[in-house]
């Protein structure tokens, strides 16, 4: 009987770690278990059990197995293991990915005093009591105040909890990192399972009783139970202004009782639902194509915006669900889940289970046990859904397959697309990738016969694609004279629309009112004092001024850092502080100007911010309630309002500015994507698009709805240059907070590459990242190109096992195999 496990920790260690099995545990692997590690309590997955004991130290004992039966079946678990190593992630990382279970398990940070803070409270560092208080005099007050507080609440040696020990020293968690880094205090934590089922608390009318004199407040509650039918969710009575004093009342007095049940995780009346239509011939030939698939194939499903892609999918999820099987449909935005739920719940009903990020962790956790009973057979969701635990897994969509939304950017920083195309492999199930624009790689895969591409050309019922008009903003400015945010077409044309009683769309990528604040006098820009960034400006709903007023908030959308506009100009003391760029808050703003009588709303991170503000804003769209609705790229992607007959673009092409050889390929991508909403009902759509670059040959093909053309030039380029798909790429990050370390860092990984010259690899630097620093940590990069995925996997490693050599710290360098942001 084995005696030992190996155990993958959520560590950034490419290793397993060896512990002993305590008396009655008897794992299997697959299943969590809580475990000891330094000071800290850790959740691992066993990924093996062994009976040999280690050679060089003792075994710690596991704590607690949590679950009888694994969660991971051998299929996830072979795909954790693929993806770390395809990856070059640590295990333990991307089974903490692949797992979304924290609700069931309650961790606990405590603080115990050291030997140093024992000294440092007994004044005696220097040797000295007059020379540590003439220290502790000089130090800031408040911090020096506040160290002392804890390091007393501590003293007598017994761990405390850090709710406790915040509460009573009013030390705020900076405080408390300080004296951790000082040494004078270390943390502790501890982890143990709890009950994370969901219950809801109903109030429940007691039949057959005597009713006694009653408050007005007790009868209206009774009328309340009465008219739900007996019972009603607490929840309910709260939201209609019952008092819960009342309510205790009529409990004690034996006319209602509580009644504590499982919630209810309902998606009815999550999103819009168009009506279904009879599927063409060219919807027909493709679902027939993914229908009759035996085993694993990837299909390609290119079909043009407004094909019909969603009901191919629909129909092909009814088809797996008759054969018995399992299915997982992935969306690239949380924005778009509630609209596919909506769709997959009117043709599915409770067989429909979600799994996003805005999920509480009892949701998530809730609905991930469902899908594993079985309950649930079809699976819709973002990037993470992909690892969702379903049986019999019989068929995998992936929609909008090009959007970069699919590729992780922290560790493990996996494409759920690819995950994907594995996934279905290792279950034997057809894969479909669907997009009116898809990826490259995607496209190339088909030319090189890896995939099979199915073809809808044309939108359904026979409507036409819309038009496109180029806006050359060059001449633009030389016949007004005038910067203006808005062409004097798009001005005519969206005037138009509202007149026609019709809606319309307008892209303005960026978002905040302006994204520069500068001085006049000597250009310096104010910038993130954590990120080497520009601050955004948000304006005041009140404020009318172009120029730069004290005040004003100024916004980094890298760490979130916050801060007023200046009186004067930081460095020359200048008062001539403007704002210089135009962003969707200004684009709402002037459109309010020109269309005083439209009913405007805005779409971008900054509106749609709570877990239902996309739903409530897009039903205020498809009702009609908004007739012009203005945002960054969210507006893009995927959303079927079949009022739209007009969208406008501005200021797509800044992105072919920036040093990314995709730079093209998003650019025709974002055009074709946000030119698709137009005309998707019975009314012909019309596209604007100003640009500075009408002669390049995405904008053109963008224009002309042209995807073989521009695929066609893009390729040539890419093959010149050994880019993807004719190559392979990874990015190595080396980061730190001090800028000496990460240079030096960097220097060493650089004569190292240049020593040993990997074969079949060439590397790019090193150099300083684009952007420099992110949230105070200083950012170096190398670029790693080869021709085989055999070759840059064994310089990666061995690079790895250098850097480890040398002395680098593994969570200071990161792996990004297959990067799609190079910054």
């Amino acid at each position: 009987m084995p005696v030992y496990c190996e155990v993958a920790l959520p560590l950034p260690l490419d290793r397993t770690f060896t512990y002993v099995l305590g008396p009655g545990q008897s794992p299997v692997r697959g299943v969590r278990v809580i475990v000891p590690f330094r000071n800290e309590k850790l959740i691992g997955v066993v990924m093996k059990l062994h009976s040999e004991a280690p050679a060089d130290f003792e075994a710690k004992l596991v704590e607690t197995v949590l679950d009888d039966e694994p969660l991971l079946t051998e299929q996830l678990l072979d795909l954790a293991v693929w993806m770390a190593q395809y990856y070059l992630a640590p295990l333990g990382e991307v089974l903490r990915t692949m797992l979304p279970l924290m609700a069931e398990v309650r961790r606990t940070v405590y603080f115990r005093i050291t030997d140093a803070g024992r000294d440092k409270l007994a004044g005696s560092f220097d040797g000295d009591m007059r020379l540590a208080a003439k220290r502790r005099a000089q130090a800031a007050p408040e911090q020096s105040e506040i160290d002392h507080k804890v390091l007393l609440r501590l003293a007598d040696g017994e761990a405390v909890k850090l709710s406790t020990l915040r509460t009573a020293t009013a030390a705020t968690m900076l405080h408390l990192t300080t004296m951790l880094r000082k040494k004078w205090i270390a943390r502790e934590t501890s982890a143990v399972e709890r009950d994370a089922r969901r219950t809801e608390r109903f109030a429940v009318l007691v039949p057959e009783t005597r009713l006694p004199a009653l408050t007005a407040k007790q009868q209206a509650i009774l009328a309340e139970l009465a008219a739900g039918g007996g019972e009603l969710p607490i929840a309910m009575l709260q939201e209609k202004g019952t008092s819960p004093s009342s309510l205790q009342t009529l409990v004690r007095r034996g006319l209602v009782r509580i009644d504590e049940r499982p919630a209810v995780f309902s998606l009815a009346g999550m999103g819009h639902v168009n009506p279904a239509h009879a599927l063409n011939e060219p919807q027909m030939e493709a679902l027939a194509s993914i229908a009759i698939a035996q085993g694993f194939q990837p299909f390609l499903l290119h079909g043009v915006t407004g094909s019909g892609k969603t009901a191919v999918y629909l129909a092909a999820l009814q088809r797996a669900l008759d054969r018995g099987q399992g299915a997982i449909l992935l969306v690239p935005e949380i924005g778009l889940t509630p609209a596919a739920a909506a769709q997959l719940d009117a043709t599915f009903g409770d067989r429909v289970a979600l799994l996003h990020s805005a999920l509480t962790p009892a949701e998530r956790s809730d609905q991930w046990h469902r899908i594993q009973r079985g309950e649930k057979p079809v699976v819709v969701g973002t990037r993470s859904a992909i690892f969702a635990p379903v049986p019999n897994l019989g068929l995998v969509l992936v929609d909008e397959e090009h959007d970069q939304s699919y590729k992780q950017e922290e560790t493990p920083r996996y494409n759920a697309r690819d995950v994907a195309v594995m996934r279905a492999k290792l279950a034997g199930a057809p894969v479909v990738l669907g997009s009116a624009t898809p990826s490259l790689e995607s496209w190339q895969n088909c030319e090189a016969g890896k995939y099979r591409r199915l073809s809808m050309a044309d939108r359904v019922n026979n409507r036409p694609m819309p038009t496109v008009e180029l806006v050359d903003m060059r001449i633009e400015f030389q016949q007004t004279a005038r910067e203006d945010i808005f062409s004097r077409l798009l001005i005519a044309e969206t005037q138009a629309t509202l007149d026609r009683g019709e809606q319309a769309m307008i892209l303005l990528n960026r978002r905040g009112y302006s994204f520069v604040a500068m001085c006049r006098s000597c250009g310096e820009k104010l910038e993130c004092q954590n990120c080497a960034i520009s601050l955004t400006h948000h304006k005041p709903v009140d404020s009318e001024e172009a120029m730069a007023s004290a005040g004003q908030r100024l916004e980094c959308h890298y760490c979130g850092y916050r801060r007023t506009v200046p009186k004067r100009c930081p460095k020359c003391d200048s008062e001539h502080l403007y704002y210089l760029g135009a962003g969707s808050q200004q684009g709402e703003e002037r459109l309010q100007e020109i269309f005083p009588s439209a009913r405007i709303g805005r779409m971008d991170r900054d509106t749609v911010r709570g877990r239902y503000d996309m739903e409530r804003l897009l039903a205020r769209l498809h009702s009609g309630e908004i007739n012009l609705l203005v945002g960054t790229q969210m507006i893009a992607k995927g959303h079927d309002v079949h009022g739209v007959t007009l969208v406008g673009v501005v200021g797509c092409d800044h992105a072919l500015s920036m040093p990314d050889f995709r730079a093209a390929e998003r650019v025709f991508q974002l055009m074709t994507q946000v030119s698709g909403r137009a005309g998707r009902g019975n009314l012909p759509g019309r596209v604007v698009v100003q640009t500075y670059h009408p002669d390049h040959y995405a904008i053109v093909a963008a224009s002309t709805h042209d995807y073989q053309t521009f695929v066609a030039r893009e390729l040539k380029y890419r093959r010149w240059m050994h880019y993807p798909p004719f190559g392979v790429l990874a990015n190595l990050l080396i980061q730190s907070k001090k800028l000496e370390e990460a240079s030096s860092w960097a220097a060493t990984l650089g004569k190292w590459f240049q020593k040993t010259n990997p074969e079949g690899v060439r590397v790019l630097g090193p150099c300083t990242a684009p952007i420099a620093r992110i949230k105070e940590v200083y950012r170096f990069h190398l670029i790693l190109k080869a021709t085989s995925r055999r070759a840059l996997n064994t310089a990666l490693r061995a690079a790895l096992t250098h850097a480890d050599e040398a002395g680098i710290p593994r969570r200071n360098l990161v792996v990004d195999v297959d990067a799609l942001r190079l910054m």
